[in-house]
């Protein structure tokens, strides 16, 4: 599989990262010009922001932590070369059940929803690490 194909679907994850960083920069900063929000409210306290702020600010913060062992995982099989078509379509996979987790997050944000986007990528990137580990074992032991 070309390294291209590999990192496609981490690039876009990156993107759907920035996407939100600056979405919410640029709430933040209306919030603020529209005096929704005053400066002192929010210097020390995050949770002062108003709902929707909250939202984009907690689908940001999602992008830091399940999606990390998703960045590792395509690291570690580029390296190993245990990156092939399967890898691939799993990658997008989980990148696409982060981008429904992300979208329900930052709209109707229906718990039940989100929850069942998150568990898609849960499984996902689970069976996606049971498989390169088991390929990386029998490797070595000459399977």
């Amino acid at each position: 599989m070309s390294i291209s194909a590999v990192l496609l679907p981490a690039y876009v994850q990156v993107g759907l990262t920035f996407l939100l960083l600056f979405w919410l920069g640029r709430s933040r900063v209306l919030a603020l010009r529209a005096g929704d929000v005053r400066m002192a409210d929010v210097a020390l306290g995050e949770r002062n922001w108003p709902k929707r702020i909250l939202q984009i600010q907690n689908s940001y913060h999602s992008q830091f932590e399940l999606p990390v062992l998703f960045y590792v995982l395509t690291a570690l099989a580029l390296i190993t070369r245990k990156a092939d078509m399967l890898f691939v379509v799993m990658a997008w996979m989980f990148v696409v059940s982060r981008l429904v987790h992300a979208f329900i997050h930052t709209t109707s944000n229906k718990m039940i929803r989100r929850f069942q986007a998150f568990v898609v990528g849960v499984i996902i990137l689970m069976i996606m690490w049971i498989v390169f580990a088991l390929r990386v074992l029998f490797a070595e032991a000459g399977v």
